[in-house]
């Protein structure tokens, strides 16, 4: 039996050590599908219930493994639907190879059915490489290029194939004028800088008094160079939200995430410092860094394109970050003064204190920090964490404290909705051993987590640890919108918007032969946590939370909150009057300016 293209593409990806795709089938890729019969589903194929989510699985996949995460869609709408996922690894800068289908090319220009201009659809996601296969010598260097620079540019790649193509016989380009051979091995160096640029980095550290450092997920394979250099120079260490698991929340002085949804002592280590140096991140807010000209700083980036970028550096590193740490930290002098690390101890100690208390203020039915207050020491030291986007990712976000090889991510850049419960889908694939847990609102469950429910019952029972839990604020309400609309524009919830229907998440998840749990009351709130992690197979559990619980940003004002709270007062002033005493108590210790 000859070998077709469809059939090397899933050799190659094998021989490359793909060991799943996700996607959904069309006939834009009928030779593929056919192949991998023949193949006996090797690379595996995850059918997800929609393309979007097959994207978002490969992101998933790829942010928790480090691996290259492929998915694959049929030509026009198939192609069209990955898109928001893709998006959401290129913003993120996770390694993602889409492989789509293509009408025949007898039939391109022609304004055929499903025909769609694959090369500007994809031309800005897959800026880095998209490529269409027209003649079978193409292959294989076109798909080893693909993933390549996938991997070492930590973007989106997009590999093209025409439907008749799928079905040709593979022919491998020969030793001739105009063919282009290609070769498998994807090792390289990692950048060092040079010596004199990491003693100009090393003066400005010696010179500073009040040290900050912030890590983003560049940083995640530096964590014992970054506490090295934190204890050299009595620093504290902020997160951005995308490195939220680079360093363990146990260590007294790691402030915690930065930004709208980060935490106070992170705000007051930016605000009070005169020196920050920032590793593997690109953290986008300069409203959250130091005021201009108030401290000296310096980059570590191993992406020269995105250096010296949010603030003005005076020194840009461009290195890997672990490597370009070892090389800096000889040079680094250990300050004996630790008044500045100790007064960032003290914050961080406040601020669990004020988490607590938070957590533990009264709501009607159940305080959503409370749930996550609750699981966050219930967590195993090994849980892989995913918060969708909306007010689930701000307790998150400032609750969940991170500990041994935990990790946890969210749709970092483009704050996509909907990501939550493919990520640990994706998770599941690549760490089958590992538990997972999916942090979200009922807005994203609605828009997308329900159907991946349908995913996750195809396919637990093959997983190593069946535990995957999958927890729902059901508030019936767009949280975070909400609050933004009272909080920026004093506008009281616009129902039509915002009201979401009601819905039976844990009745549905029974119904798939998942395991479901509801708690409407605090006091449930540990015991279905205790009974979702002790579950057989994959749980929903559903929360009746509070959605008049403010996601209040690190640097809010007690006048601020007062304008979010009137926009209440004018929907339900009685309402409006429990919850404006109940908030006094919460704020009132780390608020500025409180009344």
């Amino acid at each position: 039996m000859s070998t077709t293209v469809g059939d090397y593409v899933l050799q190659r990806l094998r021989d490359w050590g793909v060991e799943q795709v996700f996607g959904y089938a069309g006939d834009g890729i009928n030779g593929l599908l056919s192949a991998w019969q023949k193949a006996e589903n090797q690379p595996r194929f995850i059918q997800a219930r929609h393309e979007e989510m097959a994207a978002f699985e490969a992101v998933g996949y790829a942010k928790f493994t480090g691996r290259v995460g492929v998915c694959t869609a049929t030509s026009g709408p198939g192609a069209i639907h990955l898109l928001n996922g893709l998006y959401d690894a290129k913003l993120d800068h996770v390694p993602v190879v889409a492989i789509v289908g293509q009408t025949a090319r007898s039939a391109m220009g022609g304004s055929y059915q499903q025909e769609v201009d694959l090369h500007t659809l994809f031309k800005d996601v897959a800026a880095e490489y998209c490529e269409t296969v027209m003649v079978a010598e193409q292959l294989p260097n076109v798909l080893d290029r693909a993933i390549r620079i996938a991997t070492a540019r930590r973007t989106v790649t997009a590999l093209i194939i025409p439907s008749d193509l799928q079905e040709l016989e593979y022919t491998a380009p020969s030793h001739a004028f105009k063919m282009v051979p290609s070769s498998m091995d994807l090792s390289w160096s990692a950048a060092v800088p040079d010596p004199e640029q990491l003693d100009r980095a090393a003066e400005i550290l010696n010179a500073g008094d009040r040290v900050a450092i912030l890590v983003g997920q560049g940083a995640r394979g530096a964590a014992a160079e970054v506490t090295e250099l934190a204890e050299l120079t009595g620093a504290g260490v902020a997160k951005a939200l995308l490195g939220k698991d680079v360093l363990s929340d146990e260590l007294p002085w790691v402030t915690g995430s930065i930004g709208l949804l980060g935490t106070r002592p992170s705000y007051e280590l930016m605000t009070d410092c005169d020196t920050l140096l920032v590793i593997g991140s690109n953290f986008p807010y300069s409203q959250f860094l130091p005021e201009f000209g108030k401290a000296r700083a310096i980059q570590i980036d191993l992406d020269p394109t995105m250096i010296g970028m949010r603030y003005p550096f005076e020194v840009n590193l461009v290195g890997d970050a672990a490597r370009t740490l070892r090389a800096l930290i000889p040079l680094v002098r250990r300050k004996e003064d630790r008044s500045w690390r100790s007064g960032i101890e003290s914050n961080v100690t406040r601020w669990w204190e004020v988490m607590e208390r938070r957590a533990h203020t009264s709501a009607d039915p159940i305080n959503p920090e409370l749930v996550f207050h609750e699981l966050s020491a219930r967590l195993p030291s090994d849980a892989i964490l995913a918060a969708d986007s909306g007010s689930a990712a701000n307790w998150y976000a400032r609750h969940v404290k991170i500990r041994g090889t935990m990790r946890g991510s969210l749709s970092g850049t483009l704050a996509t909705m909907g990501p939550g419960v493919p990520y640990v889908i994706g998770a599941k694939f690549g760490l089958p051993d590992r538990p997972c847990y999916a942090l979200v609102g009922d807005g994203a469950m609605q828009m997308n987590g329900l159907n991946e429910l349908i995913t996750i019952a195809k396919y637990w029972q093959e997983w190593a640890d069946p535990r995957l839990v999958v927890a729902v604020l059901h508030n019936n309400d767009l949280n975070q919108v909400t609050w933004e609309l009272r909080a920026m524009g004093g506008s009281p919830q616009f129902l039509p918007s915002q009201e979401l229907p009601e819905f039976p998440y844990a009745g549905y998840a029974k119904l798939l032969g998942l395991h479901g749990i509801t708690a409407e009351k605090p006091e449930e709130v540990g015991p279905a946590w205790d009974e979702a992690l002790r579950s057989d197979r994959p749980c929903v559990v559903e929360f009746r939370t509070d959605p008049a619980v403010p996601p209040i940003p690190p640097h809010a004002t007690w006048d601020q909150m007062e304008k979010a709270l009137e926009s209440i007062v004018r929907g339900d002033s009685d309402r409006a009057a429990v919850i404006k005493e109940g908030l006094k108590s919460k704020v009132q210790e780390f608020l500025p300016g409180k009344s």
